[in-house]
């Protein structure tokens, strides 16, 4: 007779399992490495046949049956299935009724169940939530990076890969997507069976499908069929955005197939555009996954959205073949995927702009964004060491998506472009629907170089941290008799080295030098440099190439605080601009003085990349690390040169870019009136068209200052909203913009209920309006619980959202009684604390250190 279990019981359960496998079979929670190495051994020619019924309302549950196929080597000894969070199972091998154990999260068969060779193991059970992503008409799974088991049992972990073969019934009127092409269509009265061809192989947290009420557009692109599902009720919008989604798809995979001289693998190209999706987007073979926001640009788009919006369709697609074709065989790898994936993104995106500097958009993309965690106490290695998958959330995060591609890039000028690339395809097709590690890689290339790339690898790849390299400069007679980089580990006694191509700039008054050079010791005389004229300033990091934390002499830093705007070339003045910034937060140079710097060089910047990372800049200064005073003091400057700057330019991308700054920055009664004009349509912004998302956010920064009639604007923005998934998100976020401090206090204290955070993106909203500036000192209760709460978060989350919560509620302090309520919890950790955690902590907290001091 069948034995129903509950998928994690606990207690009685456990004490039985003990009868039925020894210590060292009994699994412990979440994936452990070992579990998952033992099962890699086992198990091969592995098949996944699965059917779910997804009920209409999304508060029932999801029933599903998964019959698996596998090989097994070894018979003898207990096998875990790995399954959490979900109801009853019921359980068949080889076609007969068997007992099956719940330990912790796994469910166990017993070997008298077992047999070497094939094994055909069926459950039926009911689905756990947590990876649905269920609303009331539409859902979509999310199973990275080891969440499968939340929905179905299965063997979740990425380097046992198989074919999967699924069926869907679900309601009338939906439509439905999946990895597969969909093969079979039979409508009933209140249902539709869909049936979906078997897959190519695929590790678990690939696999996905998506059903609801999603519209459809077609397009052919060079003989391949494209289609993209949508929930955009704006028509206009979605005509003005489809070509452009289509043809950046179509130029990615042409790009790629000549790059790996590899045709795309998973036949059929579907997407899916999510509203509020947790990503930019999520890399399903065959059914990619996006925020739909980010696809569907509105009007007053910047260019930083138009390339953001190219770059994360390159990125997605890249993974089609790093990632999904070859797959890293354990998530401490998971920065590979993410690196080629961006790496080849920025390649791609380059034709689809011919305009802009690419070298400055690398810099300014990846540099800033990898120096944020880098700098920090809390950075970590690009590759880290994983004991069980349940962690693996906490290894993304900067490191792997900005920091890898730099020193990916600095891996290509080592071995040269055709070089990089002929060996990539090695790798690729060495390993083709297979998986592979790092090594396995740095054995490929190593042979293509004399350079040691496994002490290469050691000091940029295995360790943590950023070289910090001080300019020494000695002039004599008016010309340069020494020029020197000495490079210094910012970790006590580690002495270690890195090595890295670096193109110094000296800058004189109408031109600038550019010299390559290695830095390969802890010492690197400039030879070439010496009798050259002296230079106005010395930029090591001139050519957008070099990396690290970077002192430069104080005749550079003088000079780039009185003549940044007077640099010539694009590339180096964006370079001085990062290295100013990271000056400052090391308090080489005053916040004041840089934040003036800004303002009197914002009218004049040309560049818009470098504009709107001017503007970030300002913006992040002016609320985050100058005095009260100091602010006050600036306020009405600032505000005459952005709507100067917002009067004056001539495009729209860059009009939307002085508007954004403005609106977030705005404090004086007249530009708040002027701001509530615009959001009242009674006075427009020439040159400027603002969509339904625009003035959202506008009434919302207009409440957080609580204008005179707050209320009344938001209760009219609700009834303009016309899209009802932004309707949704922005009644759960106007909580969170409340004048009334109970309010704010009674939102806050839902979100401690995970059922009120499954909408993260909608969280992550409203956290940032509860700790804006303008209302710090009124948040500073919510810090100490929000920090308590980052475990449970952890482990209740998506990948992104520990990161995201800490630092939505960090980013708006920078007093000193917020510093001490960060520092006292940190002391008072147990040493069982999850380091992963504290680091977290540590690098979401480092701005408000430093702006506390």
């Amino acid at each position: 007779m069948i034995r129903e279990v509950v998928a994690g019981a606990l207690g009685i359960c456990c004490i039985m399992a003990a009868e039925l496998v020894a210590a060292q079979d009994r699994p412990g929670p979440g994936v452990p490495l070992g579990l998952a190495e033992e099962r890699a051994r086992r198990i091969s020619d592995l098949r996944y046949a699965l059917h779910f019924t997804i009920p209409s309302d999304p508060a029932a549950r999801v029933e599903g049956t998964v019959t698996t196929r596998f090989t097994l080597a070894d018979a003898t000894r207990p096998l875990a299935f790995d399954f959490a969070d979900g109801g009853p199972v019921r359980a068949e091998s080889q076609g007969q009724e068997i007992q099956v154990e719940a330990i912790f999260e796994h469910l166990v068969i017993a070997p008298a169940h077992l047999r070497a060779g094939e094994n055909v193991i069926t459950f039926k059970f009911s689905a756990g939530d947590a990876a649905l992503n269920r609303n009331p008409d539409f859902m979509y799974t999310l199973f990275v990076p080891a969440r499968a088991r939340l929905a179905f049992p299965c063997f979740d972990q990425p380097d046992l890969k198989a074919r999967y073969t699924l069926s869907l019934n679900i309601p009338s009127g939906w439509e439905a997507l999946a990895n597969g092409p969909e093969i079979e269509r039979t409508p009933a009265d209140a249902t539709t069976a869909i049936r979906f061809s078997e897959t190519d192989p695929l590790p678990t947290y690939l696999f996905a499908f998506a059903a609801g009420r999603y519209q459809i557009e077609t397009a052919e692109r060079n003989g391949r069929r494209l289609r993209m599902f949508h929930r955009e009720t704006d028509a206009i919008k979605v005509a003005r955005n489809r070509d452009v989604i289509f043809d950046l798809h179509a130029a990615a995979l042409s790009w790629l197939e000549q790059y790996t001289a590899i045709k795309y693998p998973f036949g059929k190209f579907d997407f899916l555009l999510v509203p509020s999706f947790q990503f930019g987007g999520m890399e399903h073979a065959g059914a990619i996954f996006y925020n739909a926001s980010g696809l569907f640009l509105d009007e007053s788009a910047t260019q930083n959205q138009k390339l953001g919006r190219a770059s994360v369709i390159a990125h997605e697609t890249a993974h089609m073949w790093f990632g999904d074709l070859v797959t890293m065989r354990w998530f401490n790898d998971v920065w590979m995927k993410e690196v080629f994936a961006n790496f080849m993104a920025a390649k791609i995106v380059n034709p689809s702009f011919p305009g802009i500097n690419h070298d400055l958009r690398f810099l300014l993309t990846y540099y800033p964004a990898a120096y944020e965690v880098d700098r920090t106490p809390g950075t970590n290695s690009i590759r880290q060491r994983l004991d069980n998958l349940s962690d693996a959330g906490t290894l993304y995060g900067a490191i792997i998506y900005q920091k890898a591609p730099i020193v990916m890039r600095q891996l290509e000028m080592i071995l040269g472009a055709d070089g990089f690339r002929d060996g990539l395809r090695d790798y690729l097709n060495g390993h083709m629907f297979g998986t592979a590690s790092w090594p396995d890689l740095i054995k490929v290339l190593d042979g293509r170089t004399p350079d040691d790339l496994e002490a290469w690898s050691h000091a940029w790849v295995e360790e943590a941290g950023r070289p910090e390299i001080t300019t020494h400069l000695e002039i004599e007679n008016g010309r340069i008799a020494r020029l020197a980089f000495v490079q210094k580990d910012p970790v006590p006694r580690r002495g270690l080295v890195w090595t890295e191509r670096m193109e110094v700039v000296l800058g004189y008054d109408d031109t600038i030098r550019r010299i390559p050079m290695t830095l390969n010791s802890s010492r690197t005389e400039v030879t070439i440099a010496r009798g050259l004229p002296a230079p106005r300033f010395v930029l090591p990091a001139g050519g957008g190439v070099a990396y690290g934390g970077f002192e430069i002499d104080h005749v550079s830093r003088e000079y780039f605080i009185h003549h940044l705007r007077d640099i010539p070339d694009a590339l180096t003045r964006g370079s001085a601009m990062v290295t100013l910034w990271e000056d400052m937060l090391e308090q080489r140079a005053r916040a004041a003085d840089v934040v003036e710097t800004l303002i009197a060089a914002l009218p004049q910047e040309p560049d818009e990349l470098n504009l709107q990372r001017m503007l970030t800049y300002t913006a992040q200064g002016f609320w985050h690390f100058v005095s009260n005073a100091e602010r006050d003091a600036l306020t009405p400057r600032l505000e005459r040169v952005l709507r100067d700057g917002l009067d004056k330019a001539s495009a729209s991308t860059v009009k939307a870019a002085w508007f954004s700054t403005l609106r977030d920055t705005a404090r004086t009664p007249a530009t708040l009136g002027w701001l509530e004009r615009v959001w009242r349509k009674t006075e427009p912004v020439p040159g400027l068209t603002l969509a339904e998302p625009d003035y959202i956010q506008l009434s919302e920064e207009l409440a957080v200052r609580a204008v005179p009639q707050w209320q009344a604007i938001l209760d009219e923005q609700f009834t303009r909203i016309e899209n009802q998934d932004r309707k949704a998100r922005f009644a759960f976020v106007r909580p969170a913009l409340s004048a009334d401090q109970s309010t704010r206090d009674t939102f806050f204290a839902s979100l401690r209920d995970p059922s009120n955070r499954r909408r993260e993106p909608w969280v992550l909203e409203a956290v940032n309006y509860l700790h804006h500036p303008l209302r710090a000192e009124s948040a500073l209760p919510y810090i100490s619980t929000s920090l308590a709460m980052l475990e449970e978060i952890q482990r209740t989350g998506d990948i992104f959202f520990p990161k995201r919560w800490m630092d939505a509620t960090l980013s708006g302090h920078s007093s000193a009684s917020a510093a001490h309520l960060v520092r006292t919890f940190l002391a008072g950790l147990p040493p069982t604390y999850p380091d992963r955690l504290r680091r977290i902590i540590l690098s979401s907290a480092d701005d408000l250190f430093r702006a506390s001091r």
